[in-house]
């Protein structure tokens, strides 16, 4: 079940940077074609307005597609239209005026060309492949040469819309942080066994919840000292003293087991919460992100000298530490989920294409070079930013494979 809530978490988070993405885009004057939770092939879709709302069988966040991302370039057509041209020969005669007007850059006559290939290909004998892919290639085209193109907006236009998307998970994270303050934080670790693990030392012991530990060995400890004392056995057998029902009792020695390099016994204490207003939870909030940003920036930092390669994770790593800290508690939870959103937000935002700080950092250059940076630039660089993107996401699997295998 909290694995399940896990990726529900994760891809509301993705769902609603596209979100941010696509209303930006309408407000700025920008018509988005299409609108989906999930990936296509559709399961259910409705068009309103001119844009295709719509619920993908491939449950991986969800997209929005902003027309025209480049100015469109003569070769564009022919790349859906291959087969069609295959099986109607004729139809390559009505190609050429849309390859030579794009070539000219006479985009309007371009359009017009456009309708006249369009009714070729409906009246050409195709199989259903061919016509699908020659009239999404039409489509395609058709939306690059509209008014409302992103590629023929102005930069801050191409700027706001990019931006929003990062722009909301840094949103949603700071108010589902001030929430979570709001609602309470553990602030101190009490005495009190709030679980007991099956098959520990604790509970071979005899230790059991709402059990309070004011002992071990005789010494008197605190809720932050039981920890460390447990440590410090270096595995050696040790005694708990408990309250337990308004009664001292001593339980059986036990022996800490070694997990993870620390000694423990298999019990949680039971956490005492704090919780603050609106305005100090904001602040607290804004805190907790500018920790994250630090910390993120020294790790990416470190990712180049290979010191950090050991802390990344994929998808598969997130939803299992989420998951991991639902079963903790639903605050923390909601803290690890703010903080993937921030997450999200920076590493989005890193210069590389096709991320979105790499469409901003190219769109502040076409603004101050005063002219457009050729198509193939944008190939080039998109090429090396799949690879990096690729190459991180295959260490941070490789990272939680291990990890779940006890590696």
């Amino acid at each position: 079940m909290s694995i399940s809530v896990s990726i529900v978490g994760l891809t509301f988070l993705i769902l609603i940077h596209e979100a941010g993405h696509f209303f930006v885009a309408r407000a700025v004057g920008m018509r988005p074609r299409r609108f989906y939770l999930f990936f296509p092939p559709a399961v259910v879709k409705r068009e309103r307005n001119g844009i295709e709302y719509g619920i993908g069988a491939i449950p991986l966040g969800g997209y929005v597609k902003i027309p025209g991302m480049h100015r469109p370039a003569s070769g564009d057509l022919d790349a859906h239209t291959g087969p069609a041209r295959e099986q109607a020969p004729w139809l390559e005669r009505e190609h050429e005026p849309v390859r030579r007007a794009l070539e000219e850059e006479r985009l309007d006559d371009a359009r017009a060309a456009l309708g006249h290939v369009r009714e070729a290909v409906g009246r050409a004998d195709l199989t259903d492949g061919a016509r699908r892919s020659a009239e999404r290639g039409i489509a395609d085209l058709d939306d690059a040469l509209s008014d409302d193109a992103y590629w023929r907006a102005k930069a801050w236009k191409k700027i706001a819309v990019i931006f929003a998307g990062p722009a909301t998970n840094l949103v949603f994270a700071v108010a589902l942080l001030a929430a979570v303050f709001m609602i309470g934080v553990p602030a101190n670790v009490s005495r009190t066994v709030e679980n007991v693990v099956g098959d520990s030392p604790a509970l071979e012991a005899g230790l059991q919840p709402g059990d309070t530990i004011v002992a071990i060995d005789g010494r008197r400890v605190t809720g932050e000292t039981i920890s460390e004392a447990i440590r410090a056995s270096d595995g050696e057998p040790i005694t708990l003293t408990v309250v337990r029902e308004g009664r001292p009792t001593e339980l059986e020695p036990a022996r800490p087991l070694r997990t993870e390099g620390v000694y423990r016994l298999g019990f949680e204490l039971r956490p005492t919460y704090e919780s603050f207003g609106p305005v100090e939870s904001v602040e607290l909030a804004f805190r907790d992100i500018w920790r994250v940003t630090e910390a993120t920036g020294s790790a990416l930092a470190r990712l180049v000298t290979g010191d950090s390669r050991d802390e990344i994770s994929s998808p598969v790593g997130i939803v299992q530490g989420s998951s991991e800290a639902l079963d903790f508690s639903v605050t923390v939870y909601l803290r690890i989920l703010a903080l993937i959103s921030l997450s999200l937000a920076i590493l989005n935002l890193l210069p590389l294409l096709p991320l979105d700080g790499g469409h901003i950092a190219f769109s502040v250059i076409e603004a101050v070079r005063g002219r457009a940076i050729p198509r193939v630039a944008y190939e080039r660089f998109s090429l090396v930013g799949i690879a990096l993107v690729l190459f991180l996401f295959f260490i941070g699997l490789s990272n939680d494979v291990n990890r779940l295998n006890g590696g």
